[in-house]
């Protein structure tokens, strides 16, 4: 943009050339301070007029030093007066035992003691200093006849041709993909706290292996997901060599399924939607979902409670008040009848469920001369039949909050990361998100899972099966 100009300045855009930068250097200080405070103006104005969006801050996210102050507690924290203590339950087995000398003298006055009346026994708990344990393996070799080679039995212990074992790769694998733990915050405890040392590119590369031999699991994951009743799905964006892609998340009670791809629209669900869903699909309003061919859908209306508080932020006239009030009351009675479902019978449930179909479509169809309103009921008309899907439905729920909860943990990884370098490191990324994080639904000890599954590859040349669901969580 052009800039005004003093009398005897030469004329300006933003941003400045060098050579327009040494032309007002050359015309003295007043020049210089006349654009500055021009270029500050300048930018308060932008700060004005998109006050959300900072250096610091994502686009869709309120800065902390903008967001109100949390209301003190109504309720005292903690559990009731007489409510029994808790505290940590004492270990299964004493592995040391050590025994203090009796004092001579007393701590406070100086006094001397005499013989100790009684013995008092405290557990204490830590875990031990470790260091690096180094198992030589003495393999036999035999010469093939008929292979014309040498053969010799493989190794559970480790991948072929690996320096380190197993149970370090998974927990490392773990930390990274599974908690979101940096690649230099795992060599740091590796190095201080366990004595190992490692380098960057001997951690990536073990972890492209394993993620190569997991391949089959996150298949198979995908397919299940495929096949599940409900499914809730969510995105978000993510970076690969410095270029924004989008992270899907597809997800049930019992597995997730992450996917990274270059598109935010309908090629990246048709490219997992590979032929129609018949179960109920969970999304929030982004409209790249209607391409989907499934069973039904549940739009998730807490998206929806979201929109009339930030509208109520921006219009505060009674027309937009009085459109609120009744889609308000129209979600609110809908997601109570919800909840009332056990306690009704058949009839009462099918009554209400009805004339919650009847208003809708009364407000769907009443004419509305407030702007929001009209935005919504654009929306709300092409998501007419997936409000309330979860009446139908009573495994289905009214939110896509599952979808949200799945997909923080890659968020975290992100903000920590920073995405991956290349389109290798998405796909090994994408694999073991997903297998690290369907375990830990299914009640899986993530470390010891992944070492046993190694120590069979590595001795039948296969795989084991994915683990399914416990008994007790099915």
């Amino acid at each position: 943009m052009k800039a005004p100009t003093p009398n005897g300045l030469t004329r300006f855009s933003i941003p400045l050339t060098r050579e327009q930068a040494e032309a007002i250097y050359a015309q003295g200080p007043e020049a210089v301070i006349f654009v500055l405070m021009f270029m500050s103006a300048q930018l308060a104005e932008r700060a004005k007029a998109h006050p959300l969006t900072t250096p610091s801050t994502p686009s869709g996210m309120v800065p902390l030093y903008e967001k109100p102050t949390v209301s003190k507690r109504s309720k005292t924290p903690g559990a009731k007066p007489g409510h029994p203590g808790t505290c940590r339950k004492p270990p299964p087995e004493i592995t040391h035992r050590e025994e203090h000398p009796p004092l001579k003298h007393c701590p406070d006055c100086g006094s001397p003691l005499p013989a100790p009346s009684e013995r008092r026994f405290r557990l204490i708990e830590d875990i031990p200093e470790t260091q690096p344990e180094v198992t030589e393996h003495s393999i036999p070799r035999h010469w093939c006849p008929t292979c014309q080679k040498l053969v010799e039995p493989p190794v559970p212990d480790a991948l072929p041709g690996a320096t380190f074992g197993h149970r370090l790769v998974a927990l490392a694998a773990w930390l990274h993909y599974g908690l979101g733990t940096t690649l230099s915050q795992i060599l740091a405890v590796l190095r201080h706290a366990l004595h190992f040392t490692l380098t960057e590119g001997g951690l990536v590369d073990a972890w492209q292996r394993l993620a190569a031999i997991l391949k089959p699991w996150y298949d198979e994951i995908g397919s299940e997901v495929k096949q599940a009743g409900t499914l809730h799905a969510d995105e978000t964006g993510w970076r690969v060599a410095g270029r924004t892609v989008w992270l899907w998340c597809f997800t049930t009670a019992r597995a997730t399924y992450y996917m990274i791809d270059r598109c935010r629209g309908a090629p990246a669900l048709l490219k997992f939607f590979t032929e129609e869903f018949a179960g109920v699909l969970v999304t929030d309003f982004w409209a790249a979902y209607n391409v989907v061919v499934c069973a039904a859908r549940q739009a998730c209306l807490v998206h929806l409670f979201r929109e009339l508080q930030k509208v109520d932020d921006l219009d505060g006239s009674e027309t937009w008040a009085a459109f609120r009030k009744k889609l308000k009351r129209l979600l609110g009675d809908a997601i109570r009848l919800g909840a009332q479902r056990p306690t009704l019978s058949p009839e009462s449930f099918a009554s209400r469920r009805a004339l919650l179909d009847t208003r809708r479509d009364e407000l769907l169809e009443a004419p509305w001369a407030n702007a929001h309103a009209k935005r919504l009921l654009k929306r709300l008309r092409r998501y007419r039949h997936a409000l309330f899907t979860f009446l139908d439905h009573p495994d289905v729920p009214s939110d896509n909050n599952h979808a949200e909860r799945e997909i923080r943990p890659a968020v975290v990884i992100r903000k920590n990361s920073l995405g991956n370098r290349s389109d290798n490191g998405a796909t090994v990324q994408a694999i073991l998100m997903s297998v690290y994080r369907t375990l830990k639904l299914r009640g899986f000890d993530p470390l010891e899972t992944i070492v046993s599954t190694l120590k069979d590859y590595v001795r039948t040349g296969s795989l084991p099966p994915l683990p399914g669901p416990r008994t007790s969580d099915r």
